[in-house]
């Protein structure tokens, strides 16, 4: 039986949204979904909420929870990664108070950033021991990232790990619909090109029945700024920059130097920008989670409509050798974006079918933004670099090349920050030296 592994499981309400999707795919009754997760009564509520949709959608598939993750990746040939490592008690609330000790403040801490570097490094040895586990089980299995900090893992994942990986996020497929919808413009017959780096990819071209979009987009989101709303660093963003981010306002915020600043504090309200958003949002989801829990799991009747999340599709393409188009993160090699490092990861437009993931050369930037890029892209390559070597140096080093942390703090803070968070992380890190 062909399977398909799902790590991080406990994520009930993504595994429906990912594995639902599969249950509705012809070519994929004869799959085993496997199902895996260390919090056991996460993991049961995912199997009994699958076997519910797997009934109401009548499908054929087998739904197995594994407490052994090795034997749930045995055999395997596509596994999907959605693990938090350290979740957000204690890791999450260790990332965002430590830093504002230094007046250092963050909206998300995930991807970028003190945030998105410290939850790089205690989640690259888990995930390079799932790599170990597949490299002996599953050598051929394809390998769906959906957790972030995702340029870096993704880059880990396939450079150390060995094993064939592309990204998968959300923010290519929901960027146009939402900017279009915001500005009150139909999406239809709309055609565009989307390609940078992961929550900082650009929306280079957009077209409509022929026509370039742009003019009419920034004419109105100009007339939109004029009034809070919550999409206005991307906007003051394409006004300066000439392009649309496929990410969050409140990501981008902490992804470039010009927005939380201790100096103008008159920003934060200026650009309507949520401080300690993603501990909010945990803590509410955390609240929220009995309710969920008993209208997913303990309803007789669970419901399903297919979602845009790509990982159906690209398991359908491959298993059917039907041609299907994503947004992927992979290995810039070959210069896919030519103005870019070939050791980044990037992402661009991928076709996937039968012969796997092809990534689509994408061509230079526009240089601005290629330079906007290469700010991110700097921190990764150190991150990554920190991570392999477990060495102090190279971690201060992705620090100070922050550009949200460099902008805010001296050296010595940032060195002395990242000494504390190492002490505090204690065991959900590996040794630095």
């Amino acid at each position: 039986m062909d399977k398909i592994t799902f790590i991080g499981a406990g994520s009930t309400v993504f595994a429906k949204n990912i594995l639902g999707d599969c249950m509705f795919i012809p070519a994929l009754q004869h799959f085993e979904f496997a199902l895996f997760d260390i919090d056991e009564q996460r993991l049961k509520d995912s199997e009994t909420l699958l076997n519910k949709l797997k009934h109401t959608t009548n499908s054929r598939v087998h739904i197995a929870p594994y407490r052994d993750r090795k034997e749930a990746l045995r055999g395997s040939k596509y596994v999907i990664n959605a693990i938090q490592v350290g979740g957000y008690e204690p890791c999450t609330i260790t990332d965002f108070e430590i830093p504002k000790k230094y007046g250092l403040r963050q909206t998300i801490g995930d991807t970028a950033g003190i945030g998105g570097i410290f939850r790089t490094l205690r989640t690259a040895p888990v995930l390079l021991d799932i790599a170990n586990d597949m490299q002996e089980v599953c050598p051929d299995a394809w390998f769906f990232n959906y957790t972030n900090p995702m340029a870096a893992l993704t880059k880990i994942m396939k450079e150390e790990g060995g094993v064939k990986t592309v990204g998968l996020c959300h923010s290519v497929q929901s960027c146009v619909p939402e900017l279009l919808d915001s500005l009150g413009l139909s999406t239809e017959n709309v055609q565009s090109t989307i390609a940078g780096i992961n929550h900082m990819a650009w929306l280079l071209e957009i077209h409509q029945n022929g026509e370039d979009l742009y003019p009419e987009i920034k004419q109105r989101a100009a007339e939109k700024q004029q009034h809070p709303h919550q999409d206005m660093v991307r906007f003051e963003l394409m006004q300066r920059f000439g392009y649309y981010v496929t990410e969050s306002s409140e990501h981008n915020a902490e992804y470039h130097p010009y927005f939380i600043k201790s100096q103008y504090p008159e920003l934060i309200d200026r650009y309507n920008i949520p401080l300690d958003e993603y501990p909010r949002r945990c803590v509410e989801q955390i609240n929220n989670w009995k309710a969920v829990r008993s209208q997913l799991v303990q309803e007789q009747t669970v419901t399903h409509e297919r979602t845009d999340e790509y990982a159906a599709g690209m398991i359908e393409a491959m298993e059917t050798d039907t041609p299907f188009r994503i947004g992927g993160n992979v290995m810039n090699t070959g210069g896919l974006i030519s103005n870019l490092p070939e050791k980044a990861c990037v992402e661009v437009p991928c076709l996937v079918d039968g012969n796997g993931v092809r990534p689509t050369a994408v061509g230079a930037l526009p240089e601005q933004l290629a330079a906007l890029n290469r700010t991110n892209i700097n921190t990764q390559l150190l991150t990554v670099e920190a991570a392999v070597s477990r060495k102090k140096e190279h971690l201060y080093q992705a620090a100070m090349l922050d550009p949200h942390t460099a902008a805010e703090l001296s050296i010595d803070d940032i060195i002395s920050l990242c000494d504390d968070l190492i002490e505090a992380h204690g065991s959900w890190l590996p040794v630095f030296y």
